[in-house]
């Protein structure tokens, strides 16, 4: 029987939309499965239910947003909007499913929402024609339901079960042109990569319930405000606790080590790159630490004075520079973009483990936007003018002019990621650089200020291949309009390597000129359909805007209001309170800005000379310098990571398991069923020869030669002469007579 619990008061003064907040992952969930018992019958395919779902989730999330903050405007420090019903009971502790709202969740559900609208809207133009478009927006749908499930999570239980639908719809929509291998395989590599992650997540949950008894994550005795009043018996414990968990988040957040998996998702569609990489399931690590801060700020002691080092500061620094280097040779676009999603995730780390968890979260916010745009814009690129390829350097170049609502908008989201001023990812970013140089982290500021240099730096490289220089292979068919028969075979093999993708499952017939199924915008009469271009543009105007909701050079500080009641730990009190972030002052950002700006000229100028028609030094240097070319070769194969751990500890784990296994098959189990086998056998034979032959057939045979001697003896009594019967009738009745005289007698 359920029973229904709630947050006193605070719910009944929440609204509805809050009370109901529980409707957001829940439509989308129903949606899935509406989608596939009915969406081939429907006349998009299934893909109307996915969108309509989605924007009523949006609708309902925005309604949350709103009534939440009006109730900041009654209430100093609101508690969480709680609503759960029991799930089930266990030794007297009850599992609950339901709703968790604060300001922390209610950032996290309209981003989600939105984002997944509009790459669903994205969708419907450059998956058109696909041979499993139906399975394709109902996998999209479960995906997003699983991330808004995790978001409103009131307690670890859901929270795992949202983190896990996520892991197996990721699966199926990296591998969803499972046909070629190396879809296959990049699928399974991201499902074992994260599932190793993962058990750090099941071990982490176990322990939180040893250390506070309970798995409720708000509330007065949930884990979070036990763990901030130091309400747990072994700080040791919580500590391992916090390391244990911390494991989950760099499985899933694509952190140093576990990072390799996320580049090779780029195997699945370019719309599942964007969101999975923007606003799902990458930021979900960083999620958790965000959600369970007290729990890593106390465990690990973030911000304890004279101790500047912390295993999250750490992971999230080194992830930024190796990340970032290996963005610089990648020839697949969307490669480029996805080392840049695991250096700002990152960043996000570092912010959190530098004790700026306010900026690591609006990080998150700016993110999703400018990401997303970044990669819907590759999509676009690859979709309308490049041939389906998504190779820089062999297929692109020279599209500004003839994609302007692309480039323009990949222009505005670049800034962003680089941190120009103005632009939301120079407020969310370089407040996490700032927030580490005022809490004494100066190891890590100097990180994040490399890093800004290198973004900048690659993504320059990226923007001058794709866009500027002259036209190649398939972009140079595009804006030349001339037919380039030579370059169609090569255009079809990058196509299905880099992305899987039939061209005539895409409904692409014609391989010498895309084909516009949706019109352009009428400003863009090259540029992609307004289902791919539009939402360009609005997430391109978030990526310019966004950070104005936290903008600290100009005093706005709405974000920090909305979500400040969320962390369960007071700013800047002292003892284990998280410092406020610091006063911004335009000269701490003087060296971000130059260094960004060094890493445009000094990019720039390298790409002339390596890239551009005239001669230069720079050209085929890695090829004459014995020193800069073992380095290249280092960053392509990719520190030789996945060496490592496929070559080595897979091998010496896996292999050695399935000689194990193959001697236990051949030897015990095949042994154990040979010799049931052969012992059957020989009782069978037993059975024939003793008991068949002997008993069953000697009986049968023993009574047939006993009948046929009786037989043989009476013959003569049937000799047909009338006096002998007579005889024998008379005799039996004197023998007869016998017997009753001596009975009666």
């Amino acid at each position: 029987m359920f029973a229904e619990e709630a947050a006193g008061e605070a719910v009944h003064a929440a609204g509805w939309f809050l009370e109901h907040a529980w409707l957001i992952p829940l439509i989308p969930a129903v949606a899935f499965f509406l989608i596939i018992f009915f969406g081939k019958k429907m006349p998009k395919g299934g893909s109307e239910i996915g969108i309509a779902s989605m924007a009523a989730s949006f609708v309902i999330a925005a309604g949350a947003a709103y009534q939440w903050i009006d109730l900041l405007h009654h209430t100093e420090e609101p508690e969480p909007i709680t609503k759960t019903v029991t799930w089930w009971s266990s030794g007297g502790l009850k599992f609950s499913i339901g709703q968790q709202i604060d300001g922390l969740a209610i950032m996290a559900l309209v981003l989600v929402a939105f984002i997944s609208t509009l790459v669903q809207i994205y969708s419907t133009e450059y998956v058109r024609g696909d041979r499993r478009y139906t399975h394709f927006f109902a996998s999209l749908t479960l995906f997003s339901a699983g991330m808004l499930t995790m978001v409103l999570a009131p307690n670890m239980v859901q929270f795992i079960l949202g983190w896990e639908i996520m892991g197996l719809c990721s699966f199926m929509l990296i591998g969803h042109w499972w046909e070629e291998e190396a879809n296959s395989r990049a699928a399974l590599k991201a499902f074992f990569t994260v599932r190793t992650g993962d058990m750090g997540l099941l071990v982490g949950t176990a322990m939180l319930l040893a250390v506070f008894g309970t798995l409720d994550i708000g509330g007065e005795g949930g884990i979070n405000a036990l763990a901030a009043a130091g309400e747990f018996d072994s700080k040791n414990m919580l500590m391992w606790t916090a390391v244990a968990l911390f494991i989950a988040a760099i499985g899933k957040s694509g952190q140093f080590p576990l990072h390799t998996w996320l580049p090779d998702a780029m195997a699945g569609p370019t719309p599942v790159s964007s969101l999975l990489h923007s606003s799902t399931m990458v930021v979900a690590g960083v999620f958790l630490v965000a959600r369970l801060y007290p729990v890593f700020h106390i465990g690990l002691d973030i911000n304890v004075a004279g101790s500047h080092v912390n295993l999250i500061a750490v992971i999230g620094g080194i992830t930024i520079l190796i990340a970032a280097a290996l963005a610089f040779v990648q020839n697949d676009i969307k490669k480029v973009l996805a080392y840049s999603t695991v250096s700002q995730l990152g960043y996000m780390m570092m912010g959190l483990g530098v004790g700026a968890w306010m900026p690591a979260v609006f990080h998150i916010f700016t993110h999703a936007f400018f990401k997303c745009c970044l990669f819907l814009c590759a999509g676009s690129v690859a979709h309308t003018g490049s041939h389906h390829s998504f190779d820089m350097k062999t297929d692109m170049g020279g599209l500004r002019k003839k994609m302007p609502v692309t480039f323009i908008t990949w222009i505005v989201s670049t800034a962003a990621l680089c941190g120009l001023p103005f632009f939301s990812g120079f407020f969310s970013k370089d407040e996490i650089i700032d927030s580490a140089h005022a809490n004494d982290y100066t190891i890590f500021w100097i990180i994040g200020l490399g890093g800004a240099f290198l973004t900048t730096a690659y993504m320059t490289r990226a923007t001058y291949l794709t866009f500027f220089g002259t036209p190649r292979g398939g972009a140079a068919h595009f804006v030349n309009g001339h037919e380039d028969h030579s370059h169609d075979e090569a255009a079809d093999e990058v196509h299905h390597d880099v992305d899987g993708l039939d061209t005539h499952a895409h409904g692409h017939d014609d391989h010498h000129a895309p084909v516009q199924h949706g019109k352009p915008l009428p400003f863009a009469p090259d540029d992609s359909p307004w289902q791919i271009t539009v939402p360009l543009l609005i997430l391109g105007f978030l990526a310019l805007v966004s950070g104005y909701l936290n903008a600290a050079p100009f005093k706005l500080h709405y974000f920090e209001h909305w979500l400040e009641s969320s962390i369960g730990l007071p700013f800047g009190e002292g003892g284990s309170a998280v410092p406020e972030p610091p006063e911004f002052e335009w000269i701490n950002a003087v060296p971000s800005i130059l260094l960004v700006a060094a890493g445009f000229a000094v990019s720039l100028y390298l790409c002339k000379a390596v890239f551009g028609s005239e001669r230069s030094a720079f050209k085929g240097l890695t090829q004459r310098n014995g020193l800069l070319g073992a380095g290249h070769k280092f960053l392509v194969n990719k520190y030789y990571l996945d060496a490592l751990y496929e070559g080595v500890i897979v091998r010496a784990i896996a292999h050695p398991i399935a000689k194990a296994a193959y001697w236990t098959n051949q030897h015990i189990l095949d042994g154990i069923v040979n010799g049931v086998g052969i012992g059957g056998k020989n009782a069978g034979l037993w059975v024939y020869r003793n008991v068949d032959q002997r008993v069953v057939d000697g009986a049968v045979n023993g009574s047939g030669a006993t009948a046929r001697g009786a037989g043989g003896a009476l013959q003569p009594v049937q000799s047909g002469k009338v006096s002998m019967y007579g005889a024998l009738l008379f005799g039996a009745a004197a023998v007869g007579a016998l017997v009753l005289v001596l009975v009666n007698s």
